[in-house]
């Protein structure tokens, strides 16, 4: 069986996937702070959940939703403005913890299905699905075999990104919980990580907006 691309698709292919993955938004910024508040292992569940939603969302989109997402300009408007809402309240939730203690994690909980559901409020994660179903799916006789390269190859790059991210996050944890650095308490410290955090959820909220 031949292989359902051509090199030059190929490599446009995993430039997308390369710049849409590992560029900051969202799910990474999220994957960060999760680790650097709560460790890399409470931060994975995390780190599966976005290719796990975003991978469903794909799937949806190549059967013909993303093209009723679009044609309903109500429906468009209801997902990116549910979207920016739930960053801006995770957004408000990372600018007031402060505290690395067990007793904090609760304020940060993303559970896996919030992870997953985050994917289809994401315009952005949207966006991309319609644009690889559109770019290299629509019209081809080969779809499906395309399809089987598309989506673990998609998966591939958003789980890894994260996890690159998530990785970066719990080696701040080490500084961010560490004793007094330039006369910084730990406290302090962390309180301005997630208020750097936060700003960046609120940047992508409003990038968003202006989709």
């Amino acid at each position: 069986m031949n292989f359902p691309m051509t090199t030059p698709e190929l490599t446009a292919l995993l430039v997308l996937a390369s710049v849409t993955s590992f560029t900051p938004g969202p799910n990474t910024t999220l994957s960060t702070a999760l680790a650097a508040n709560l460790g890399l292992r409470r931060a994975l569940r995390f780190v599966v959940a976005v290719p796990v939603g975003w991978g469903l969302l794909f799937s949806l989109c190549a059967g013909g939703l993303g093209a009723l997402v679009v044609a309903i300009p109500l429906l468009r408007s209801s997902i990116q403005w549910a979207g920016i809402a739930y960053l801006l309240w995770l957004a408000s939730k990372l600018a007031r913890s402060g505290a690395l203690a067990q007793a904090d994690a609760s304020r940060l909980q993303v559970t896996f299905w919030q992870g997953v559901a985050l994917q289809f409020l994401n315009i952005k994660a949207w966006m991309l699905a319609l644009t690889v179903v559109g770019g290299w799916m629509a019209g081809r006789e080969d779809a499906l075999a395309r399809y089987a390269v598309l989506l673990p190859l998609m998966l591939a790059f958003g789980c890894f990104s994260n996890l690159l991210y998530a990785v970066m996050g719990s080696l701040l944890r080490a500084w961010l919980s560490g004793p007094v650095v330039d006369g910084i308490p730990t406290a302090k410290r962390l309180r301005w990580f997630n208020r750097v955090m936060a700003l960046i959820l609120v940047v992508t909220a409003v990038w968003m907006a202006k989709l």
